[in-house]
């Protein structure tokens, strides 16, 4: 059931606008799109946000617009390489929704051609893709998910559910290298000992790495986010319930498959921005006049039945700051 709004540490909540009939854009558009595949039940729903957006502004794919979608899900040479015929296509905008890699290889294909991104794995200002948020310079704009902050805020919260434990596994990989980094940090400073294990070669053998969580004593996880680790989320959640370590997560999607918490942004909000900014290029808008935005949805969610089963019993302040407690 819905509880009340829960502040988020990059400013107040706010509700998604109702949609609006969508009148239909005499302007034709052509567009190469990096997203998640439909085997993703985590960030494909996200996808189809992003294209229901779209059509909100008037470009309905099949009547007067083109999608080539490619998966994000791949590393940097085939991304490359599919970027590369997108631009030959002469696409009217390259869309990078995720992690850092897409924006790479759209980069690397044009540097003419508009591109949006969705970053929500990465700093696109720290990493010289944009120069600030009102003024992004080039070719490329779109939507940051600050995830780094959120890392740290994450695990506040998980030691604020679990008090006494002091225990925290995380695993993260090469995508979400930088939030592990302020996640480790913030552990530290709350007197945690943490157990970090970098992931290699997806899919991941997640069997071997709850093995050696529990054997180091772990009892709760933090599991940074990246389009492999929601490749296997049906995993983390069967492995983190059958070695009993309460689990914060990324998107709300976890929690709602049986995880016990997440904090972070709305992804079908956060898409649907991404796809604001493609049908204002489309009609003419230029990137470098499209100031980057950040998520305007945050949310807590608490899986109440997977504490229960879990053998834990949740502090009433945090039930009562989440935005949904599942029962």
């Amino acid at each position: 059931m819905r509880r009340r709004e829960f502040l988020s540490i990059l400013g107040g909540v706010a509700t998604w606008p109702l949609p609006l009939r969508a009148q239909s854009s005499s302007r034709p558009g052509h567009i190469g799109v990096f997203a998640a595949s439909a085997a993703n039940r985590v960030m494909g729903p996200a996808y189809r946000a992003f294209l229901d957006e779209l059509r909100r502004v008037g470009f309905t794919e099949g009547e007067n617009l083109l999608v080539n979608h490619k998966s994000s899900e791949q590393h940097l040479p085939a991304l490359s390489e599919q970027a590369e015929a997108m631009a030959r296509a002469n696409v009217n905008v390259l869309v990078a929704l995720g992690a850092e890699p897409a924006l790479q290889a759209c980069l690397g294909a044009s540097r003419t051609i508009p591109i949006v991104f969705v970053a929500n794995n990465y700093d696109p200002i720290a990493r010289g893709y944009v120069q600030s948020l009102p003024k992004p310079g080039g070719n490329v704009t779109g939507v940051f998910l600050r995830q780094t902050e959120l890392a740290e805020k994450q695990v506040e919260l998980l030691t604020q559910a679990l008090p006494g434990r002091n225990r925290l596994g995380v695993l993260w990989d090469y995508i979400s290298a930088d939030q592990f980094e302020p996640a480790e940090r913030r552990a530290k400073l709350l007197r945690l000992e943490v157990h970090s294990l970098k992931m290699q070669d997806p899919p991941y053998d997640l069997e071997a790495a709850y093995r050696s969580l529990t054997d180091a004593g772990a009892d709760m996880l933090l599991v940074l986010t990246s389009p492999f680790f929601a490749l296997q989320r049906e995993q983390l959640i069967m492995l983190a319930t059958r070695q009993r370590i309460p689990t914060m997560f990324i998107f709300k999607d976890y929690a709602q498959a049986g995880g016990l918490m997440s904090y972070g942004a709305d992804p079908l909000a956060m898409y649907r921005q991404g796809g604001t900014f493609v049908g204002k290029i489309l009609n003419g808008a230029k990137p470098n006049d499209l100031p980057v935005e950040q998520p305007t949805k945050y949310e807590m969610v608490v899986n109440l039945r997977t504490a229960k089963a879990l053998g834990i019993e949740l502090p009433t302040d945090i039930l009562l700051r989440a935005d949904l407690v599942i029962e």
